[in-house]
């Protein structure tokens, strides 16, 4: 049996331990990337919180990846749009397709929930997230939002 038969995927509440580990765990490694400054993270202390789909990756019962959709709201960004967030994946567990089938789990929530496009905002030093997002169909779009004049960001999008 592959690896990635063995991975689950669950919703789960903004308050998860183990979606706020996961998300540490990114933040740390974000942190070795970037200046702090250009890490863009969730604000868990703000209502709008509640609004978003976490889920996190399970891997024989132990947590591997997590990832987020957040409504978008932006001025000229219509509602039927979300962004895609503290998307991540264990460095011990990548390669295995987890990222993959994460990222596709996720277009599947946003499809149901009525959303029609997933934008996401990157680093210009993260080549393997680049490559992952174009190889699932992201395009190229222009910075919005918080990363609009960041040299360090790339920002993606995708009709559903």
């Amino acid at each position: 049996m592959s690896p990635v038969t063995e991975v689950n995927f669950e919703v789960v509440d903004p308050e998860n331990a183990d979606l706020r580990e996961l998300i540490t765990f990114l933040d740390e490694e974000l942190k070795m990337r970037y200046p702090h400054e250009t890490i863009y993270v969730v604000d868990f202390e703000d209502p709008k919180v509640k609004e978003m789909t976490f889920v996190v990756a399970y891997l024989n019962g132990k947590p591997v990846g997590c990832g987020g959709l957040r409504p978008l709201d932006y001025i000229g960004i219509e509602i039927a749009t979300m962004e895609l967030k503290r998307f991540y994946v264990d460095s011990s567990y990548r390669k295995m397709g987890i990222a993959t089938n994460m990222l596709l789990f996720l277009e599947e929530q946003a499809l149901a929930a009525g959303f029609k496009e997933i934008r996401l905002e990157t680093g210009i030093k993260q080549p393997e997230a680049i490559a992952l997002y174009v190889k699932h169909g992201y395009q190229p779009i222009d910075l919005f939002g918080p990363y609009i004049g960041d040299p360090d960001s790339l920002c993606y999008g995708k009709i559903l």
